[in-house]
């Protein structure tokens, strides 16, 4: 994720950390050179058709609004993402909390909010299809959860419950405490299946097909819309079009994406070293130091 503090003009002008440009250059540099072959072969060769604007105008309006359709439907998967993720750092710290209240067993204690960390590591990692995360092997080593398992959080998630068990029946957490772990246990499990939710349900095939089809007609198409009023200038019109639509579809494409590793992507990494920083205390560790920024980029 993109974070800096508010740009000035040159910097929003020129700016292309986060930006899609880099992403959507060879179709820019394709429509630039398409439209100078049009507006050459007119003007030298043989006269080409003229195409009114009107016809185009009506075409841009229903393709803008589709465009911004698609994106909102995209930043709502964004920020529903940000959400579940938000809600498990809460209950990240309100089991900290609830452990160090009812759990009266210290082993017990430690070996739950280790297993937290484990679960929160091993969540990231299969949201962005990381199969050998290094951090997320190495904690899991040190709890145990060594085995091969088809939804590695999953495992986590049971070994928590299994020590919380043995607790409630040694003796060492009553039901009240036993009742409030368990329902912190389920908010964990129901964050994590929305993510999971979201991982596994892409925006519709058709959306990005229409997209991609429509946006390169109407791209093709405005050259010969250009040719009369602008002449030489068509090129530098028609790739300004060219950036608003592509450019739209390619932040679509990233925010519809909200656990990739995009530039626009979720900050998984830093959330999850922040959930180590609220649990280091009630560890006995020394807090890590947060995250930060390189080149204005928090992964």
């Amino acid at each position: 994720m993109i974070v800096r503090d508010k740009p000035g003009v040159l910097q929003l002008l020129f700016a292309v950390r986060g930006s899609v440009l880099p992403h959507i250059a060879p179709e820019l540099l394709f429509v630039a050179a398409f439209s100078a072959a049009v507006v050459a072969l007119d003007h030298y060769v043989v006269p080409l058709p003229h195409v009114q604007a009107a016809p185009l105008a009506v075409f841009g309006v229903a393709l803008s609004l589709f465009l911004g359709f698609r994106n909102n439907a995209a930043y709502d998967r964004w920020w529903e993402a940000r959400r579940l993720w938000g809600g498990l750092l809460a209950d990240t710290r309100s089991l900290a909390r609830e452990a160090d209240l009812f759990l009266a067993d210290d082993a017990a204690r430690l070996a739950t909010l280790r297993l937290t960390r484990v679960f929160l590591h091993l969540h990231r990692a299969h949201l962005r299809g990381i199969a050998g995360d290094p951090v997320a092997i190495s904690l899991s080593a040190a709890e145990g959860l060594t085995g091969a398992h088809p939804l590695p959080p999953d495992a986590a998630l049971d070994a928590m419950n299994r020590v919380l068990t043995a607790a409630h029946r040694g003796g060492t957490l009553d039901g009240f405490g036993a009742r409030a772990l368990s329902a912190r246990l389920g908010s964990l499990a129901l964050a994590q299946a929305g993510c999971e939710r979201i991982r596994a349900t892409p925006l519709p095939y058709v959306y990005s097909l229409l997209i991609f089809r429509t946006s390169w007609l109407y791209c093709l198409l405005l050259p010969f819309a250009l040719i009369e009023p602008t002449g030489w200038l068509t090129p530098l019109f028609a790739v300004i079009v060219a950036y608003t639509f592509f450019g739209l579809a390619e932040v679509t494409e990233e925010l519809a994406h909200p656990f990739g590793t995009t530039a626009n992507a979720l900050p998984l990494d830093a959330i999850c070293r922040t959930a180590e920083i609220s649990l280091a205390p009630h560890l006995g560790e020394v807090p890590p130091p947060p995250l930060q920024p390189t080149d204005y980029r928090l992964d």
